[in-house]
């Protein structure tokens, strides 16, 4: 099955890229969205309904929820329709055009800030945050590997598990989604290294590949990252 996946995959992934050279509209649950070329599309993959699905068994009215790499922005803009006071984030200047113009047209109040993972985030603490990540562990050489590559050492990782801890308070929601096309041992091990760990909330197969949410939790709310 691995290696079906894996022919799937190398079929697949091309021919999404040159569909998606064009601007697209992609509409859920009431929310119609512009997406732009190189900006991760969330009608072809799977992990952002996924996290949808899970978001509905909480009640996000006047919660504070950062949606973190938020790329298109669906789950923010929907957040936002179920009462959410939202704020999303990316690196991408494309995928931040793109939240910008579909912020105008749907008449939305989204704080769109651009941050390399939390690093030029103002300090808040939020209620929820949530987190479908760059998955791979390759070098980001274009705009548009962004959505798909975590650096070569799992940079991504390293820097969200440094900071994390600043953007919580005891009763915060922090939900990530992975597949088991990543190397989830690399990334819980990152986590618990800055005092994380990964709770398996649940999960759900798609197309012969497993894919997972997790809730990060600290081990100890009294945990302080060490210092330099």
């Amino acid at each position: 099955m691995d290696l079906i996946r894996r022919i799937s995959s190398a079929v697949v992934m091309p021919l999404t890229r040159y569909y998606l050279q064009k601007e697209r509209t992609f509409s859920h649950e009431g929310i119609t969205i512009k997406i732009l070329p190189g900006v991760f599309h969330p009608g072809f993959f799977y992990s952002t309904k996924f996290l949808i699905r899970h978001l509905r068994d909480f009640n996000l009215k006047d919660k504070s929820l950062l949606e973190l790499g938020a790329g298109s922005g669906l789950i923010s803009f929907l957040g936002e329709k179920k009462g959410a006071v939202v704020t999303a984030t990316d690196l991408s200047d494309q995928a931040l055009k793109g939240l910008q113009q579909n912020r105008d047209a749907l008449s939305s109040h989204l704080r769109i800030f651009k941050s390399d993972v939390l690093d030029q985030l103002p300090a808040e603490k939020f209620d929820f945050i949530i987190i479908n990540p760059p998955y791979y562990p390759k070098a980001v050489k274009e705009e548009w590997q962004l959505a798909w590559n975590c650096g070569e050492r799992h940079e991504f990782f390293v820097k969200l598990f440094s900071r994390l801890v600043e953007f919580v308070h005891a009763d915060s929601k922090v939900l990530m989604v992975l597949s088991e096309d990543c190397d989830i041992f690399t990334i819980r091990n990152l986590a618990q290294q800055s005092g994380w760990e990964l709770a398996e909330r649940t999960r759900k197969k798609f197309w012969r590949e497993w894919n997972f949410i997790f809730e990060c939790r600290l081990r100890d709310l009294l945990y302080q990252p060490p210092r330099d």
